[in-house]
């Protein structure tokens, strides 16, 4: 059974640092490669390999200029798992959080009227 949204590919984009810090550059606005290269300051053969994995997850969008190559992120796919993974659980950490709250509230009321 497919999936309407294949995600993995993003996930695996994400979970190697470098790629995260080129999308963490990128997010600042566009960038061409040897930009990238001399901003992550690492080689470019290196930084070319990750900006593969990172445009096969849509996660990055190349815009050709002569012979530059202009990268940019695309948000959509991590806006996505956000939507599919992290709001769901938002409402329990946010209900969490409250009782949290409630609770030393009440400890420290409980405080003064003893002292």
């Amino acid at each position: 059974m497919k999936l309407p949204h294949d995600d993995d590919a993003v996930w695996r984009a994400l979970a190697n640092p470098l790629r995260r810090a080129i999308l963490d550059v990128l997010r600042t606005g566009p960038r061409t490669t040897g930009e990238l290269v001399e901003t992550l300051e690492t080689s470019r053969h290196v930084v070319m390999q990750h900006l593969g994995v990172l445009r096969e997850a849509d996660l990055v969008l190349v815009e050709p200029r002569g012979r530059k190559r202009v990268n940019h992120l695309n948000p959509v796919p991590i806006q996505q798992i956000h939507q599919r993974w992290v709001s769901h659980y938002e409402e329990n950490w946010a209900a969490a959080l409250v009782g949290l709250k409630l609770t030393v509230e009440g400890a420290e009321q409980e405080d003064e009227d003893v002292g």
